[in-house]
């Protein structure tokens, strides 16, 4: 029986062996495919990460590139405006010096002033601190040469020595400042000269 006993014991070793084998080697295979699984998932989640940042870019930088776009749209706005504005001041300036289309004129120059206030209204909300400031300059020499040139208006033959000497005044203490708003909002745009 000692005999029979070793047989059944070395085939039950035999079968033991075979099925803990069999076990071990699905185990290894569940813990290697886990880990294949939680790598796959750790590369998404990297990769959703990075292209989460480029999406944060790129929204950025169309955010920039439409803030630049709405700045230069304000700026063309508000150039043009100030130069018609003033423009419109000599004009008014002249009929009043010839005596001819001063009604006219004075409609003309009141389109163009609140042209200006409405364009310099909204660049207040969209220009940079730099450009403001020029701006502010230049909105201040504008407004003043107007209260003159209203004043003088009013009685062109009082100030008719006044109204002669406003041009070159004009020219002389306020179209530096357009131009050097101009600039202020051209290298905030990055256009060199």
């Amino acid at each position: 029986m000692g005999a029979n006993w070793a047989g059944l014991l070395i085939a039950v070793v035999g079968v033991a062996g075979t099925l803990g084998a069999a076990l071990l080697t699905q185990n290894r295979a569940d813990r290697t495919k886990r880990m294949e699984l939680q790598a796959a998932a750790e590369q998404r989640r990297e990769e959703r990460g990075h292209a989460e940042e480029l999406l944060r870019a790129e929204q950025a930088r169309q955010g920039q590139r439409e803030s630049l776009e709405r700045r230069r749209t304000c700026y063309i706005t508000l150039n043009t405006a100030s130069r018609q504005y003033l423009t419109a001041m000599t004009n008014y300036l002249y009929a009043l010096q010839r005596g001819e289309d001063v009604d006219t004129s004075l409609r003309d120059l009141e389109a163009c002033r609140l042209a200006y206030r409405d364009s310099y209204a909204e660049s207040q909300m969209v220009v940079p601190d730099a450009v403001l400031r020029s701006s502010g300059t230049a909105k201040k020499r504008l407004n003043s040469a107007y209260g003159k040139l209203r004043k003088y208006g009013a009685a062109p033959a009082t100030y008719a020595e006044e109204l002669a000497t406003l041009e070159g005044e004009l020219h002389d203490e306020v179209w530096p400042y357009l131009g050097a708003l101009k600039q202020s909002m051209r290298a905030d745009l990055g256009v060199a000269e």
